[in-house]
């Protein structure tokens, strides 16, 4: 996956791009754009999607802090990036906004589920710890679901758009 000049600068705002979005919507909780950002860099640039989704990882460990919440960071974005690209890429074009949205809306509510192992593990917590951890999550994991299903609409756009950047639109596409 070796990056020319032209990736490196894009896939950096766009990791910014993603690092902003959360700043300026961290006043509603567990709303934002971040699942719908990594569907639509995952959509358009595959593998190399992990670029910009890294460096949101990272910018948000440098301005937050690198503490135990962000280790969880380091695999969250990664299991809705794969379940990106296990779709299949020639699904018919009128489905794939609901496919999209779906699978960012599961992200959402699978999310304190997700991030359970990493708090089980930091902190020592049993089984039954880590259970009670997850249900005492479950409201904040609807909101963040159901927020990530809506914002979600914005994913076949914003892929448009990136495709338009990089030449690649097509009428059919």
């Amino acid at each position: 996956m070796k990056l020319t000049i032209r990736e490196m600068a894009v896939f950096g705002m766009l990791g910014a791009v993603m690092y902003a979005s959360k700043f300026v919507m961290e006043m509603f909780p567990n709303i934002h754009l971040l699942g719908v950002f990594t569907v639509a860099f995952t959509v358009v640039y595959r593998k190399k999607a992990l670029y910009p989704i890294y460096t949101y990882v990272i910018l948000n460990g440098i301005f937050c802090g690198f503490a135990t919440w962000w280790i969880p960071y380091l695999y969250l974005w990664t299991v809705l990036w794969g379940a990106v690209m296990l779709l299949p890429k020639n699904m018919p074009k009128k489905l794939r906004p609901m496919v999209y949205m779906t699978v960012c809306a599961l992200h959402g509510f699978l999310f304190g589920t997700l991030y359970a192992p990493a708090q089980a593990l930091l902190y020592g917590l049993s089984l039954q710890g880590t259970l009670a951890w997850i249900a005492a999550g479950l409201p904040w994991d609807m909101l963040h679901g159901i927020s990530n299903f809506f914002c979600g609409i914005l994913i076949t756009p914003i892929i448009m758009a990136l495709r338009l950047a990089e030449g690649e639109y097509t009428r059919g596409g």
